[in-house]
């Protein structure tokens, strides 16, 4: 389907100064997702506000002005993820608008240390769900409708190491079962921007067996097209449209792949609150670093594009094993 048909272009509002507007448009019919889009179309305004109140050029914008920025931005108190953000705006602005990206430069990048450095906030990391953990959740799960569906979102998710907005929007039509397992269709992710799409296999496995996970929610629920993860109700019946017969069933938010998650690790006498729904696929990762896969096959499974991600994994799953100190500690 094109971009246009996945996101409306609402107009533009009036009164926005030239370049703040052209960037808006540009945002708005880019493949991203809407809530992007907004968080996005927010800090725009924000940078274009400062420009001006400060008398700099926000498109095309010098590197200059953007570490400026981020310094001004850091000693009003924002935080680091808020500045991430903001960055990852303007760059993404100057992309769409074929100019130089200001954001790399070596002088933005110590700019962007620097407040992360005085703010003292390390990028948060929610833990990973390993495969252990992912059993004691698998366990908590009631033998009804919801707790079928909770055991092939949580199986399906770890074993594709699958980002939310991923899993949600998978469909019956993405998923072909064979002898050797699942082949899952992901028509767009966070890296995939044009749409392209890809595809994973999923293993029957021996232990979390996440395609008959799959198969149970989706015979239980009387599903044979349309989103695979659906609300169900407390009465315990999937939900349809409720405006429209004809219209798509309504599918699990991204929110609510994240409240499972935490009610489960709840449930299973864990933090919560360190858990969410990234936890899966940092699970996923760590679990394979644990047994020694292969980087490359983790990568393909993951679909991380810059190995430096996959390897702090790495690195945090091995940390302990063949320890320098382990013969004299």
């Amino acid at each position: 389907m094109p971009n246009s048909e996945i996101l409306t272009i609402e107009p533009v509002e009036a009164g926005l100064p030239a370049e703040t507007a052209a960037i808006v448009q540009a945002y708005q019919r880019a493949s991203k997702a809407s809530a992007t889009i907004r968080a996005y179309m927010s800090d725009v305004r924000v940078f274009e506000a400062w420009c001006r109140r400060f008398g700099f050029r926000s498109m095309p914008a010098a590197p200059k002005t953007v570490a400026a920025f981020i310094v001004s931005e850091a000693e009003e108190g924002r935080a680091a993820s808020t500045l991430g953000r903001r960055m990852a705006a303007i760059r993404y602005g100057h992309k769409l608008a074929k100019v130089p990206d200001p954001t790399d430069d070596e002088g933005v990048h110590a700019a962007m240390k620097g407040a992360r450095r005085k703010l003292k906030v390390a990028p948060k990391q929610k833990a990973a769900a390993t495969a252990d953990i992912l059993a004691a959740l698998l366990m908590r799960t009631p033998d009804t409708l919801t707790g079928k569906r909770d055991r092939a979102l949580l199986g399906l998710g770890f074993a594709g190491a699958f980002r939310r907005s991923e899993l949600v929007a998978l469909d019956v039509a993405d998923l072909a079962e064979g002898p050797e397992g699942l082949r899952v269709r992901i028509r767009q992710g966070k890296t995939d921007q044009e749409g392209r799409g890809t595809e994973i296999a999923i293993p029957h496995g021996r232990f979390i067996r996440p395609v008959a996970l799959v198969r149970e929610w989706l015979d239980a629920a009387g599903i044979v097209e349309g989103p695979v993860f659906r609300p169900v109700s407390r009465s315990g019946r999937v939900r349809a449209s409720k405006v429209d017969e004809d219209r798509e069933p309504p599918r699990l938010t991204t929110q609510a792949v994240a409240d499972i998650i935490k009610r489960y690790c709840a449930a299973a006498g864990l933090d919560a609150s360190t858990f969410g729904a990234h936890s899966l696929r940092a699970g996923y990762i760590t679990t394979a670093a644990e047994r020694g896969a292969d980087l490359t096959r983790i990568m393909d499974q993951s679909r991380h594009r810059d190995p430096r991600t996959v390897v702090g994994y790495i690195r945090r799953a091995n940390a302990f094993k063949d320890h320098s100190g382990s013969g004299f500690l």
